[in-house]
């Protein structure tokens, strides 16, 4: 985080120096996933002093989400800026300080590979949900490796993709510098620009589920063959949702087959589905007719 950091701002003001918008748009690319870092970090503080307030019906586990979805707004404005004004130098070419962005560019490229070697050792071998920026995993399958591994994995592969932005800065760079070819840095400034704007994307929408609601079909599947699996009861209404990170809530109306068969032993049967911390389950006889 503190290499990403001073290396995101070196760039960010070398690059406005310079006026290279290929070191200008590698510096934001970076600084969109320390700036996500950020926010996450504090919208987590936030979370956990309020954890116990009991005016969060439901928990503050969605303030990382606000806080990611309120990150990727800013970022989509950042990525329209630096592929408009890199258009415009396609058509206006400016003087670019090759040799000074080229030396910042590699300095760049050297913290994104030692910043993988530091994660490399760490990261860990399960599926990647390439979701959120998402920043935790839901998995089904009991062999399924921990989300600490998972979200070191998701940074490893961050801090690839900034390397590879990297690269491309200082061939782009390298070519205005050596062979003549100036429209090549502003053309690099689109492509860092749209790819911060296809993560900033990303990002949205993984959070806008989680904000929206979003019923996780999955979940609510493995729910409803818990429920039903023994023949004597029947769902007839079920919402399944995230509260926030490994969290989920149901409300599950079901009409059941005997009277012995109540919310107590249908929250035992949805005991092995170890997403769900909040449970809401309402009962009725086969023959009533659902309000």
């Amino acid at each position: 985080m503190a290499l990403t950091t001073l290396m995101m701002v070196a760039e960010i003001i070398v690059g406005h120096l310079t006026g290279s918008m290929a070191l200008l748009a590698d510096g934001f690319h970076m600084a969109t996933h320390a700036g996500a870092l950020s926010v996450a970090a504090g919208a987590y503080a936030f979370a956990k002093r309020q954890a116990d307030n009991p005016a969060y019906s439901f928990g503050t586990g969605k303030v990382g989400d606000l806080a990611g979805f309120a990150s990727a707004l800013v970022l989509a404005v950042i990525a329209i800026a630096i592929a408009a004004e890199s258009t415009l130098r396609l058509f206006e070419p400016m003087t670019v300080a090759f040799e000074e962005a080229i030396v910042i560019a590699i300095l760049g490229l050297v913290v994104n590979l030692v910043s993988a070697a530091l994660l490399g050792g760490h990261h860990g071998h399960g599926h990647h949900d390439h979701g959120h920026h998402a920043h935790d995993h839901h998995a089904h399958d009991h062999h399924a490796h921990g989300h600490a591994d998972n979200n070191l994995r998701s940074a490893y592969l961050h801090v690839l993709a900034d390397a590879l932005t990297s690269v491309l800065a200082i061939a782009a760079l390298v070519a205005g510098r050596y062979l003549g070819w100036i429209w090549l840095d502003p053309a690099m400034g689109i492509v860092g620009g749209i790819v911060i704007a296809r993560w900033s994307w990303s990002l949205m929408k993984d959070t806008a589920a989680v904000l929206l609601d979003r019923t996780d079909a999955h979940l609510a599947q493995e729910v409803k063959e818990a429920v039903e699996a023994p023949g004597d009861a029947r769902i007839l209404d079920l919402h399944v949702w995230k509260l926030g990170p490994e969290a989920h809530a149901a409300i599950v109306s079901a009409a059941v087959a005997a009277p012995h068969i109540d919310a107590s032993v249908l929250r035992r049967r949805l005991s092995p589905v170890h997403e769900l911390q909040h449970v809401t389950i309402e009962c009725r006889a086969l023959q009533e007719r659902p309000i």
